[in-house]
């Protein structure tokens, strides 16, 4: 079930890397940006747990770079601690909410955002933080709340959920 989970998530996110990095980066509404790709990793970290999400976030994320010819882990190293903080979310306590992708998107979202400008800023690279934060952050977070169910409802059916034996390995709380 590891492998064919593996396979399949590899498949589903080599095609959002694809979308993203030919369509999706060209694209800017009210200064927001949809990132189909950031939006994928939460979903697939949500489903599979946090050791999941963060092998697939620096998967996908080392591709991205690649493909844009960007700098080699910036979005790696991104979309590796989101993956593993909403799969760890998802162990937890928001798996079977209906309420948690869009928890989860819109909080990881601002994360990102800031993140990102973060790393820019410490790296000596240009950082226009009034841009990121006062102009482009709602519009994005918007657009990736309108991705969030359909994105969601495909991860679902390509990642099916697991069965009650299979749950064995989720955290439980106790008290």
């Amino acid at each position: 079930m590891i492998a064919a989970d593996t396979g399949k998530a590899a498949a589903l996110l080599f095609v959002v890397v694809i979308v993203q990095v030919s369509i999706l980066n060209g694209v800017d509404i009210l200064y927001g940006r949809p990132e189909l790709l950031l939006v994928t990793v939460v979903c697939v970290a949500l489903l599979r747990g946090a050791v999941f999400g963060a092998v697939c976030g620096f998967a996908a994320g080392l591709l991205a770079d690649t493909g844009t010819l960007g700098m080699l882990g910036f979005t790696s190293l991104l979309l590796t601690l989101a993956g593993y903080w909403v799969g760890r979310y998802g162990e937890t306590t928001g798996r079977d909410r209906a309420h948690a992708p869009l928890l989860s998107v819109a909080a990881v979202t601002v994360v990102y955002e800031v993140g990102a400008l973060m790393l820019h800023f410490m790296l000596g690279q240009p950082a226009p933080a009034h841009t990121v934060l006062l102009d482009a952050l709602i519009p994005t977070v918007a657009l990736n709340l309108l991705l969030t169910f359909p994105v969601y409802s495909l991860v679902r059916r390509v990642l099916r959920p697991y069965e009650w034996g299979d749950r064995a390995r989720e955290v439980r709380l106790l008290g």
